[in-house]
């Protein structure tokens, strides 16, 4: 049985490291969309202990799939549903770049990062693309770095969030211009609706910023 307190010392679980700004845009199509999904019965009784269990039972990466959920749960505030954007800082922001960026503290950490730099100082120098400036060097690969990792962050995020729709926790479409579908594609973005009884085993119903 997972234990709650596992979690605790996760910033990007928390939020603790997040701007306070952060408001999660959407427009009315999504909110039908999201108040004509039929959630199974038996989310009715779900609590924490219930969500981290199956969890572990369903993901390969329980830990990291939960703070992605807590995160949703964060850009969602007073509603259920995140996306298709989050405002922050007053830039909209997709809602996977948004988890991505996120995230990047957790990759940051990761003992892999060491062998990322090396690889990405490697691949400049060998195209030349290196400034003569130290100073100007490392930013360039700490730029390319960053950028390497948000796009290693987006695939993460989506494997996450599938490991939450199988888990029944949370439904995933995608919201275009025109016209809502389920898959991907013609400029649509991720709009993620978690279960209300996993937005209540989380504690998060009363988080965030009001919805617009």
């Amino acid at each position: 049985m997972f234990q709650p307190d596992l979690f605790t010392k996760d910033a990007a679980a928390e939020g603790a490291t997040l701007a306070a700004d952060i408001v999660t845009l959407r427009v009315e199509q999504e909110r039908k969309h999201a108040a004509a999904v039929a959630w199974p019965a038996n989310h009715e009784d779900l609590d924490l202990p219930a969500v981290l269990a199956r969890l572990a039972r369903i993901s390969t990466r329980p830990r990291y799939t939960f703070m992605v959920l807590n995160l949703i749960a964060r850009a969602a505030g007073h509603s259920n549903s995140a996306g298709p954007y989050v405002e922050e800082k007053g830039r909209a922001i997709p809602v996977r770049d948004w988890l991505s960026d996120a995230l990047i503290p957790m990759a940051q950490r990761d003992v892999r990062r060491r062998a990322v730099i090396d690889q990405v100082r490697c691949d400049l120098e060998d195209k030349g693309m290196l400034p003569s400036d130290a100073a100007a060097a490392e930013q360039c690969i700490a730029d390319e770095v960053r950028e390497r990792l948000l796009h290693s962050g987006r695939t993460n995020v989506s494997r996450a969030v599938s490991d939450l729709v199988r888990a029944g926790f949370i439904h995933r479409h995608y919201q275009g211009y025109r016209v809502d579908h389920a898959n991907r594609g013609a400029q649509r973005e991720a709009v993620y609706t978690i279960v209300p009884a996993v937005q209540c085993a989380l504690g998060k119903g009363a988080v965030g910023q009001p919805a617009l």
